[in-house]
């Protein structure tokens, strides 16, 4: 299966309310040759205020931000369309599970566009780093790495390549990032091409369940506190070994005597998941774990300190006990629920709201006709949706691509909304023009410090830019 190599860099650092204003990719084969490549930036959509540091990391000038050839909604249509001529691939990057994938899946949610694209069959998804770190604790001689204060091996994509003798001067813009993971990627498969293919065996969560499913023990590899370790664990029973509510797999770590866990009563096992060692451990199915075969936690510490007869023994009992399996889904079931009473009960924000309620197929079948007509028609179109959520964003797009078709009273309602959230006092969850103002004064103060002149240019530059943007909203 090709993989597809892709990378962003956004406004902000916030997946609900940032953008993404470049995005670039590489499509290779199962050999790493190149077959495809993109890359676009746009300019950042009307009304929204970007972080100062996040420009800076990613090298984006005010003249990028606002005098691009495509707008934030033409460029997402562009991406949909070289995703979907890709596919079907395996989609990863460097860290993207965690911020990359859910940017784009929020970006398309909010842009009236199928979310789960990366992922949904027949694509997969895995992750690069996720990869790196466990070639790498397999075998420390896999990849160069600096080591950092505490003594932990580095995997910042910038580190990682630059110690492979990569050209890493231009990190942090997108193409670049996703043409150093596939360098990164293909050393890793050069020098353990036995593990390369199961590494990748879990880039889809029916694929990782049906292996968890059917082993009487594997090999977990976790990255916690900065070290990258392999537990070796037996999934329990297969027909109780999903949590009923995050639906990821479930197995018992094998250093633990797993006996006096079976007659447990359900709040005796919830009272015993609070202790470390943790006796269960998660196997984030959608998440494309590292799934390995026994033989390599066995090698490892504190496993081949123990009888392998004994560890044999613990797992035959973990995957015959079904009340015992039963009573484990029972406990989670309850700490989710507990979990989720004493959450703050404050209404969430549209944009935030992708995973509380999924889109109806009705509405998204609606998705690709929405797109296609012309702008004095979309309007009219967004009646035909369910989900209020999406016509507010529909609203919200035609206001920043073409806001003449919009009749005045909505117009000057939409640019009302956007002018209490960017004006607003109060520390938001959102950049707002106050938050922008004092972290560009903070800067300052540094880089005045650090006598870096290119960068208080730059804050000077966005200073305006930001006045410019409070100039047009403030007498709303």
């Amino acid at each position: 299966m090709n993989l597809a190599i892709w990378d962003i860099e956004s406004s902000s650092a916030s997946t609900d309310f940032g953008s993404i204003i470049e995005i670039g990719g590489i499509l290779v084969d199962e050999n790493f040759k190149e077959k495809d490549r993109f890359n676009f930036r746009c300019r950042l959509p009307e009304g929204e205020i970007p972080q100062a540091m996040a420009l800076i990391v990613n090298k984006t000038s005010i003249k990028q931000l606002t005098q691009g050839n495509l707008s934030h909604y033409q460029m997402l249509s562009e991406v949909e369309k070289t995703f979907k001529k890709w596919s079907p691939c395996i989609f990863l990057g460097w860290s993207n599970i965690g911020f990359d994938d859910e940017m784009i899946r929020k970006e398309f949610f909010r842009g009236i566009r199928y979310p789960y694209i990366t992922n949904a069959s027949p694509n997969k998804r895995h992750d690069g780093i996720n990869i790196a770190r466990a070639a790498y604790a397999i075998d420390t001689s896999v990849l160069e790495t600096e080591i950092n204060e505490k003594n932990n091996p580095v995997f910042k994509l910038e580190s990682l390549a630059r110690m492979q003798g990569l050209d890493s001067s231009d990190a942090h813009s997108a193409l670049t990032d996703a043409t150093l993971t596939a360098k990164i990627l293909s050393i890793i498969k050069k020098k353990q091409p036995n593990t390369w293919d199961m590494f990748l065996r879990t880039a889809s969560r029916l694929d990782a369940e049906t292996i968890f499913k059917k082993e009487e023990i594997i090999t977990l590899n976790e990255y916690f506190y900065g070290k990258s370790r392999l537990y070796l664990c037996a999934p329990l029973n297969p027909k109780y070994c999903i949590h009923p509510v995050y639906q990821w797999g479930q197995a018992v770590d094998l250093r633990v005597d797993v006996e006096p866990l079976l007659n447990m009563s359900i709040n005796e096992l919830k009272l015993e998941m609070k202790k470390t060692p943790k006796f269960l451990r998660t196997i984030r199915s959608n998440k494309a774990p590292i799934i390995l075969d026994a033989d390599y936690g066995m090698k490892v510490e504190p496993y081949n300190a123990i009888d392998p007869s004994l560890i044999k023994k613990r797992a035959k009992l973990v995957k015959e006990s079904e009340n015992f399996s039963q009573n484990i889904l029972t406990a989670l079931r309850e700490i989710a629920e507990e979990k989720e009473q004493s959450k703050s009960q404050e209404d969430i924000y549209a944009e935030q709201s992708i995973y509380r309620k999924f889109t109806s197929n009705k509405d998204t079948a609606l998705f690709p006709a929405w797109h296609a007509s012309p702008w004095n028609e979309k309007l009219k179109l967004l009646d035909k949706f369910d989900d209020e959520r999406l016509v507010a964003f529909g609203k919200k797009i035609i206001y920043q691509e073409a806001p003449d078709v919009l009749p005045q009273s909505m117009f000057k309602s939409i640019k009302k909304g956007i002018a209490k959230r960017i004006l607003s006092e109060k520390k938001e969850q959102w950049w707002t023009i106050p938050t922008c103002f004092s972290e560009i004064d903070t800067l300052r103060d540094k880089y005045t410090n650090e006598n870096d002149e290119v960068k208080l240019k730059f804050l000077d530059e966005l200073n305006d830019h930001v006045m410019s943007i409070q100039k047009n909203y403030e007498n709303v």
